[in-house]
């Protein structure tokens, strides 16, 4: 089985957050798949759907972003699956806003739920696909910027960026992280 994990953090006080990306994108999977129920296990919601190149389990750990390796290890181990098997969405300020990028394997780079999962998996041999959520210079208070809400005027690009990265996770789902890279990291048009 495959697994495709967005991290970010639980609650509604962080739903629209810029650190919750990796959720944004999980959830416009299920609506893509008409998933619309899920259950909680091993500190994570999780449920199945079914895609062009088979089925996935779509994960969003419930700890906080920082703690999100726990969650994720259990549910591997669990349903016997290994770091290879994981495509690993999250948010990345060090891309412009709109921009994805997909990586076959790498360090956390500075990171906090990417150095969680290397920390609990032991490895940095999984797939990820990063989203860009920086507009304009990397601000100075960069926690309270990525835990702040995207502005009103940035919505439809979001959106598109969004599915942009689902396109992308679906991408390695069917066809591995070489294709999904050669697609997905070409500069914008």
């Amino acid at each position: 089985m495959r697994f495709v994990v967005g991290l970010g953090n639980p609650g509604e006080r962080y739903r629209r957050n810029r650190h919750n990306v990796g959720f944004m994108v999980v959830d416009a999977l299920c609506a893509r798949t008409g998933v619309s129920r899920g259950m909680e296990r091993g500190g994570a919601w999780l449920t199945e759907a079914s895609f062009e190149g088979g089925t996935a389990l779509l994960v969003k750990p419930l700890s906080f972003m920082n703690a999100s390796g726990g969650p994720v290890a259990r549910i591997l181990e669990g349903r016997g699956g290994s770091p290879s098997d994981l495509v690993v969405v999250v948010d990345d300020v060090a891309l412009d806003l709109g921009r994805v990028r997909v990586r076959e394997r790498g360090s956390h780079g500075g990171h906090n739920g990417l150095r969680s999962l290397i920390d609990e998996l032991g490895t940095e041999e999984f797939a990820r696909v990063r989203v860009g959520i920086r507009k304009g210079e990397v601000p100075e208070e960069l926690a309270a910027y990525v835990l702040s809400d995207f502005p009103p005027e940035d919505v439809l690009v979001v959106q598109e960026m969004v599915g942009l990265a689902a396109d992308a996770a679906l991408c390695i789902l069917d066809e591995g992280p070489g294709a999904a890279m050669n697609r997905f990291n070409a500069p914008p048009a």
